[in-house]
């Protein structure tokens, strides 16, 4: 499953990526719009609010040597190590997207600051606590393995280190709502086949996992709210004359990917999709 999963996710971005960059720019993630969805922001500013309320949230405030998991073309690793002035690598399934990125960090003068390898998140190249801060930004939800996922990021994390990470969540199933109805798991079978998913989680299960990896300091929020208006941006922008012609060149996958845009604003809107943040501490005694 997984090495099919894969070409899948890397053909997919290998594809898209480029077009994304032309149209929406560098970030490949939400954007944030106040904790109640309401502040008005251009998409690029609202996906660099999202980075810096996601910081906040997660009381960053140094970093030396980080990872971003799932980089993208880079965005959140440049972002991170300007910011901080941090050593940072960035890993991806896709070559165009590791190329793209290191040729971005040429052009921002961050070539020493920022490398990007093309790796499987579930079994990096990293040695054992080699970083202070792991960071993935909406690549949990493509993870064909959940446990695994978050075993590898605790075993990367220096003792002290910390675990930041933002992905597509389904709602919880353990309150008065219940299990998922045959409904909402055919609406995340539609999304899942569109965006090269497995699968998807609740919030809470990412938490009871994180706890049996051994992390401590182990909190979580749910943003849906604050990032659900970027998918009405997004669909804005998808239906101008540019944007429509980059789709139809770039391939299938893209076009799917493109059609499929409705699915996820009306995901948010049932209250079936959510963005779930993690954040999380290796505790000091760990080997």
């Amino acid at each position: 499953m997984s090495s099919q999963l894969y070409q899948q996710i890397r053909e997919f971005y290998d594809e898209s990526s480029s077009l994304w960059e032309s149209i929406w720019g560098e970030h490949m993630h939400h954007g944030y719009y106040g904790q109640g969805g309401t502040i008005q922001r251009n998409r690029r500013q609202s996906q660099i609010d999202l980075i810096e309320e996601f910081l906040a949230w997660g009381n960053v405030t140094a970093v030396e040597n980080f990872v971003d998991v799932g980089c993208g073309i880079g965005g959140s690793t440049l972002y991170l190590a300007d910011k901080f002035e941090a050593k940072g690598v960035g890993i991806t399934l896709s070559p165009v997207q590791a190329n793209r990125a290191t040729e971005r960090a040429t052009e921002q003068d961050l070539q020493d600051r920022a490398e990007f390898k093309v790796a499987d998140a579930l079994n990096t190249p990293f040695r054992d606590g080699e970083f202070d801060l792991v960071w993935t930004l909406e690549s949990g939800e493509h993870m064909p393995n959940k446990r695994q996922f978050l075993q590898e990021c605790t075993r990367i994390l220096k003792p002290g280190g910390k675990l930041l990470m933002a992905t597509w969540c389904h709602r919880p199933t353990d309150s008065v709502a219940g299990s998922l109805t045959p409904q909402e798991q055919k609406h995340l079978e539609d999304i899942y086949k569109v965006y090269c998913l497995p699968y998807v989680i609740s919030l809470p299960d990412y938490a009871a996992i994180a706890e049996e990896c051994g992390l401590m300091e182990i909190t979580t929020a749910d943003w849906s709210t604050a990032v659900a208006p970027f998918w009405d941006q997004v669909i804005d922008s998808a239906v101008k004359p540019d944007a429509v012609f980059g789709v139809l060149k770039a391939g299938w996958k893209t076009v799917q990917g493109a059609l499929a845009l409705d699915l996820m604003k009306s995901g948010f809107r049932r209250g079936l999709i959510r963005y779930g943040l993690l954040q999380a501490t290796k505790p000091f005694d760990s080997i």
